[in-house]
């Protein structure tokens, strides 16, 4: 663990500190979360750097939200006994974190909190010289102890019941990609659309940061934002969907539960997608 970093009791304290280090959201409570878990994870972290402003800049669900769920996915992972009991808590526990981080925002998507279209360098500019970026520093300085806790809270729930069978989206696609156990429960949580919110797609998030990952593992110290693997996979991704990226567009859904989204995927559901993800 960094022995300059300190947490206090009631919660981490160094939001915009680990923020300023680490230059992503995304990774920023990656980093966070995996800190309080006691299980602190270098290339998986750094990876997440690709799924900072809404999956690589899109404007989609912020990145805050994607590495919180990596790092509950990873303790999901430990605590449970078995994988379908890890699967149902990684995406239970991303929907409470999910809801805290809504009730404070009053939305999930990046681009509605930064008001910045990260793609246009007019708009990133104003996105800084305004101060709005400042806005994102307090929001990771005041919600790190809401999300630990939510986290934690979220993870101890049905931990311990007999398990079904579940399945997500996200850890086909990663299993598809060569993931070991572990990582392929990290993204769960991204299922049908991260914590089944039905916005942008879990299984093209859970291929950008296999993509990266393996990246990261030869490349370095570099952020995974500049990993060139990213972008074909997310080209690959518009050409198939037709530029659909909301899961509740591209299957027509909105899960009500993992129950609901289990026999989806059983049915053959985004099949050809996770194959096209899977092989870019």
């Amino acid at each position: 663990m960094d022995s300059d970093v300190k947490i206090p009791k009631e919660g981490p304290k160094d939001g915009k500190k680990v923020f300023k280090k680490l230059r992503t959201c995304s990774r920023t409570f990656f980093y966070i979360l995996n800190r309080e878990f006691g299980h602190l994870k270098e290339h998986e972290e750094r990876a997440s750097d690709v799924l900072a402003g809404g999956i690589m800049q899109e404007g989609h669900q912020c990145g805050m939200l994607w590495g919180a769920s990596l790092a509950i996915g990873a303790e999901a992972f430990r605590r449970c006994t078995d994988k379908n009991q890890a699967i149902a808590v990684a995406v239970y526990a991303t929907q409470k974190v999910m809801e805290s981080f809504s009730e404070r925002e009053h939305t999930i998507n990046c681009r509605e909190i930064t008001h910045c279209d990260f793609s246009s360098k007019l708009s990133m500019a104003k996105y800084f010289f305004t101060g709005r970026f400042l806005h994102c520093f307090n929001l990771a300085e005041e919600w790190a102890p809401e999300a630990v806790s939510t986290a934690i809270e979220g993870l101890s729930k049905n931990k311990n019941e007999p398990s079904k069978a579940c399945l997500s989206c996200a850890t086909e696609v990663a299993k598809k990609m060569g993931a070991s156990d572990e990582e392929s429960i990290m993204v769960a949580g991204f299922a049908g659309g991260l914590g089944l919110s039905g916005a942008a797609c879990g299984a093209l998030a859970a291929a950008i940061w296999m993509r990266s990952l393996r990246w990261c593992r030869e490349v370095a110290t570099k952020s995974s934002m500049d990993n060139p693997y990213a972008k074909e996979t997310l080209d690959r991704f518009y050409q198939f969907t037709d530029s659909k990226i909301l899961c509740s567009q591209i299957t027509g859904k909105q899960f009500k539960n993992i129950e609901e989204h289990t026999r989806f995927m059983n049915n053959s559901g985004c099949e050809a997608l996770i194959n096209v993800l899977s092989n870019s």
